[in-house]
C-alpha cells in the first residue's frame, strides 16, 4: 500500500441509488467491504460522509432557510449516514466509531483529536460525523481538517467521475483529465475539486487529495496501493494530463 493512513471523503449521494435520495443499502454494503479490504492490509482508515442525500444546508439556505440553522440540519443528515456506514462495516466484521463534532452521547463518542488517532493505531475505522461542528463550513473543508489533525497522507475523495478534468466531461466530450494538477491550478482554474477552503487547507499542509470513480468495483483499494494509476493527484508539483 502507499499509505499507512489515509481518511476517505465520501458524498452523501454516494450512500444513495443514481438519481435518488436516502441510502441505498446494497451501495453501502459494496462501499463497506471494499473499506474492510483496505483496513484489513494494515491501512489506518478515517472517513468523512456528507448528508447531500438527506439534507443539504446551501440548497436550504437558497430556498429561504436560515443558513446557520439549514447547515445544522446537513450536519445531522451526516450523523445518520455515519451511522448507516457503521452499522455496514460492522456486519462485515469491521471495528468501527463514530466520533461526533456535535455532542450525541447515546449514539455517538465526542470528537477527541487524541482519542480518534488512538482508535486509529488500534485499528478501528473512524467515521466522523457532523463535519467540523461549526455552521459555514463544508464536509470537504471537515476532511482536510480532521486528514490534518489525526495525520493522515492523504485525502481520498471518492467521486462519480474518474478523476479532475479541465471541463465537465458530461457536458463537454472534448473535455481532458488531468493525471495530476497542482493546488493553485485548481484554484485559478475553479475546477471545484473541493471546496476554495479545503484546497488551500491542504496547499498550506502539503496534503495530497486524491480524485477516482468510487462506482468501479475495488477502486478504494486501487486508489491506495497507486493514486497515479486510477485518478487525478491534486498537490503535485506540476500538472500533468493523463
Amino acid at each position: 500500500m502507499a499509505y499507512k493512513r489515509i481518511l476517505l471523503k465520501l458524498s452523501g449521494e454516494a450512500l444513495a441509488a443514481e438519481g435518488k435520495y436516502g441510502i441505498h443499502p446494497p451501495t453501502l454494503t459494496r462501499i463497506a467491504q471494499e473499506v474492510k479490504e483496505v483496513a484489513s492490509s494494515g491501512v489506518q482508515t478515517a472517513l468523512v460522509i456528507g448528508g447531500g442525500n438527506i439534507f443539504r444546508g446551501v440548497k436550504g439556505a437558497i430556498e429561504g432557510m436560515e443558513r446557520a440553522s439549514a447547515d445544522y440540519m446537513g450536519m445531522l443528515a451526516t450523523c445518520i449516514n455515519a451511522m448507516a456506514m457503521q452499522d455496514a462495516l460492522e456486519k462485515v466484521g469491521v471495528f468501527t466509531r463514530v466520533l461526533s463534532a456535535i455532542k450525541m452521547e447515546q449514539i455517538s463518542e465526542p470528537y477527541i483529536r487524541r482519542r480518534a488517532v488512538r482508535h486509529l493505531e488500534k485499528g478501528r475505522v473512524v467515521i466522523f460525523a457532523a463535519g467540523t461542528g461549526n455552521p459555514y463550513f463544508t464536509t470537504d473543508t471537515a476532511a482536510s481538517l480532521r486528514a490534518m489533525e489525526i495525520g493522515a497522507e492523504v485525502i481520498l475523495k471518492a467521486s462519480n467521475i474518474d478523476g479532475v478534468y479541465d471541463s465537465d466531461p458530461k457536458k463537454n466530450k472534448a473535455a481532458r483529465r488531468y493525471k495530476s494538477v497542482t493546488y493553485i491550478d485548481v484554484l485559478q482554474q475553479q475546477l471545484k475539486v473541493m471546496d476554495s477552503t479545503a484546497i488551500s487547507m491542504c496547499m498550506d499542509n502539503k496534503l495530497p487529495i486524491v480524485v477516482f470513480d468510487l462506482g468501479g468495483a475495488g477502486n478504494i483499494g486501487r486508489a491506495v496501493k497507486d493514486p497515479m494509476s486510477i485518478g487525478t493527484v491534486v498537490g503535485a508539483n506540476e500538472t500533468a494530463w493523463a
